[in-house]
């Protein structure tokens, strides 16, 4: 295999983990620096909105931007962003400056977000056999892993400044460790083929991106979902202890991060129509399971399917977008990331008010109505023939 495509996928891998590390990183400080600025959990909330905001509004801008400039150019601006504005809430002083702070660090999260997905699409199609499934594990491990740093720092009783600052240098340097390795658009074709055709970035979006990025925010409104309400539901409805309610997201993550790891294989194996089809259908029966269940047991187990199913949904996803047009994949890969980032942050919003007339357990029949649809529509990530080939479509290499 060519060195530079294997060098590009470590390069991948690293700013995956990276990106997991540095959102972790602003998530394990978040109780101390509101406490720091002097705000409550409603402002809180109202703030969080401007991570969001910042976030969408990177990824649609750096999409175009990516196709233009490549994503060799564009990984690396976005990661040192992200990695500098890190710090950011921890120098914040008060709401407003927390806010400008937010608003920084979501552009960059969202820069290095599209950016690093469009050149797993370019890694992905050297290779010619999916890898994407894998790349997203790893946003996950960078997440275990700043949750592990993060609570030995505050044990150490360091302000978030220091550690913040800290991490912020570290994704420095590990974003100028890394950038040499990623791929030239040559490095990813074989050898004899065609560059692809240079498009202008401005076109309209085709309606399979949007569909595929409607999908999209309906799996992910399902993670957003299970990460702010699942501990919840044991908590609320099964009356759990709080250690045990806390179990019910750590089955989920878990779950989520290990399958990951594996459907790349599977997708090799039987498609990735297969892969969304049915993982969807698992995730929603573990849903009403967990929904339906009386016993705190049947409920996490129900909870560690659920993770099981979605995991390898949404790779799935952001590759048919990437390679739905490669000279396009940074605007529609961030077509795809853009509404399922706005899914990830609506799903905890509209579970919210339908407590007021449902009890909590059954609010999940939205996620689980997600999951069916998803299921339903499995064959839209099915290569087009007007489409280049996708990587399973092809002969697969030996593992």
């Amino acid at each position: 295999m060519d060195r530079n495509l294997r060098a590009g996928r470590l390069a991948t891998f690293a700013y995956f983990t990276l990106n997991g590390f540095l959102m972790g990183m602003w998530i394990v400080h978040v109780p101390v620096i509101e406490h720091r600025v002097g705000i409550g959990h409603a402002l809180l909330g109202w703030l969080l909105l401007l991570l969001g905001a910042g976030a969408f509004a990177g990824m649609q801008a750096t999409g175009p931007l990516t196709d233009r400039l490549g994503a060799r150019t564009v990984v690396p601006l976005g990661a040192a962003l992200c990695s500098a504005a890190v710090v950011l809430p921890g120098l914040a002083t008060n709401a407003w400056t927390l806010g400008a702070a937010l608003l920084v660090l979501g552009v960059g999260n969202g820069c290095l977000d599209v950016s690093m997905n469009a050149h797993a699409v370019q890694v992905e199609h050297g290779y010619r056999r999916p890898v994407m499934s894998a790349f997203h594990a790893a946003f996950s491990i960078g997440g275990v892993l700043a949750a592990l740093v993060g609570a030995r720092t505050l044990s150490w009783n360091w302000s978030p400044a220091t550690t913040l600052g800290a991490v912020a240098l570290a994704g420095l340097a590990v974003t100028a460790l890394a950038a040499p390795a990623l791929l030239r658009p040559a490095d990813a074709r074989r050898p004899g083929a065609a560059a692809a055709p240079v498009v202008n970035t401005r076109h309209r979006t085709p309606r399979h991106v949007w569909a595929l990025a409607t999908l999209a925010l309906m799996i992910m409104l399902c993670e957003g979902v299970a990460n702010d309400w699942s501990a919840l539901h044991l908590r609320t409805v099964l009356d759990a202890p709080a250690s045990t309610a806390a179990l019910a997201y750590g089955a989920f993550a878990t779950t989520m991060t290990l399958g990951r790891l594996v459907a790349d294989r599977v997708a090799a194996r039987v498609g990735p129509v297969a892969v969304l089809r049915h993982g969807a259908s698992v995730a929603a029966l573990g849903l009403t399971a967990a929904a339906l269940s009386p016993w705190i047991p049947l409920a996490l187990i129900g909870w560690a399917v659920f993770g099981a199913g979605l995991s390898g949904c949404v790779p799935q996803l952001f590759s048919a977008a990437g390679h739905t047009d490669q000279g396009a994949a940074g605007t529609n890969v961030s077509r795809v990331a853009g509404l399922g980032y706005l899914g990830m942050l609506a799903g905890p919003a509209v579970i919210g008010p339908l407590t007021h007339v449902l009890p909590l357990n059954l609010t999940f029949f939205l996620p689980v109505l997600c999951c069916v649809i998803a299921a339903a529509a499995a064959g839209i990530v099915r290569p087009s023939r007007h489409a280049p080939a996708r990587p399973e479509a092809e002969a697969v290499r030996p593992w």
